[in-house]
């Protein structure tokens, strides 16, 4: 293709992408440096028949003019990344020398936000991505050896939990872990404590936020890898049938070869899928018991006083976080490309 064609070819994509991609992250970029202005205070002196006092009140007129002159607010550079609620160098540094043991010093660390929402975060991530990957793959060989009389009503159903809206499929399965609800009177009954609550126990809402992560993802995986079956080679599949390889021997040495490229694939996907796990949090009502970064964006820009900079500081740093997690698949990747080239 010639380089002039190549150009209007790409142009509508590069300019939708600089539009509703580069656009916004340097603008949040951009927030994360300043910080909203404080109001202009002014003293007032009110004297009276018994004397005279001293009020504080707020100059609304030179405030506003303040607002007006710098938009952006309060350049404040790193200070809100280093902040407390946040990177928190300065209290990293007192626990280090005030903790006696490696334990003690990371139950400091999940006493601060960031690290506390950062923790369940890779551990949702690092957890569900490769069991929705092995269970979508999995699903996918289980219903490529089906009879065709049967295959779509499997695959139907395989697809249920990705009809279904995050939200909802959230909200129904928090429903059901309930003390009153079909899965949590079961857990009950097998633990024989009527008392036992998922709602109540962090751990177990963990276990329960991952169950559903993986349980809501896996059709995707399930879609790609079914499709990448169907271009597997039939004739290196008899061949190793013919050399009296067992099932999973061509598995391991004939599918799985085939199918690396759509592994790496779900992985890139899933993994900054799930390192932005917000809907689970929010439908399961667990903020008390795990929070994400995704989590402290939405906390931050609610409410009344909206933490404008302080959400654009996390929104980077999560940026920076799917960044490093996805670099070694993409050197993987980058590597590959050359190779075969």
């Amino acid at each position: 293709m010639k380089h002039r064609t190549f150009f209007w070819f790409f142009l509508p994509t590069g300019l939708a992408m600089l539009i509703f991609i580069a656009a916004p992250i340097v603008s949040v970029v951009m927030q994360s440096l300043f910080v909203p202005h404080e109001a202009v205070l002014v003293e007032t002196e009110n004297c009276g028949p018994f004397g005279c006092t001293t009020a504080v009140a707020v100059d609304q007129d030179a405030t506003e003019q303040l607002r007006a002159e710098q938009p952006l607010g309060r350049f404040a550079g790193l200070e809100i990344y280093l902040d407390r609620g946040h990177l928190a160098f300065g209290e990293i540094a007192e626990a280090w020398l005030i903790t006696t043991s490696l334990g003690e010093f990371f139950s400091e660390l999940g006493d601060l936000p960031f690290y506390r929402a950062l923790s369940f975060t890779l551990t949702y991530t690092f957890v569900v991505t490769p069991l929705l990957i092995a269970l979508g793959f999995a699903i996918a060989l289980a219903v490529n050896s089906l009879t065709q009389k049967i295959k779509g009503f499997v695959i139907f159903f395989s697809l249920l939990p990705m009809i279904v809206t995050p939200l909802v499929g959230s909200l129904i399965l928090f429903w059901m872990i309930d003390s009153r609800g079909v899965l949590g009177t079961l857990i009950q009954y097998l633990a024989d404590d009527q008392t036992l609550s998922l709602k109540a126990s962090t751990s177990l809402m963990w276990c329960a936020l991952i169950i559903y992560g993986i349980w809501s993802s896996a059709p995707f995986a399930f879609v790609v890898f079914y499709a990448g079956l169907q271009t597997v080679p039939q004739d290196t599949l008899e061949s190793a049938r013919i050399d009296g390889a067992t099932r999973w021997q061509q598995v391991r040495y004939v599918v799985l070869p085939h199918l690396m490229p759509l592994v790496t694939f779900v992985a890139l996907i899933q993994l900054m899928d799930n390192f932005r796990v917000f809907e689970p949090i929010v439908g399961f009502n667990a903020s008390a018991h795990a929070q994400s970064l995704s989590w402290i964006i939405f906390n931050d820009l609610g409410g009344e006083t909206r933490q404008l900079s302080a959400a654009a500081t996390t929104s980077v740093l999560t940026i920076i976080g799917v960044a490093i997690l996805l670099s070694p698949v993409l050197v993987r990747t980058w590597r590959d490309f050359k190779g075969k080239a």
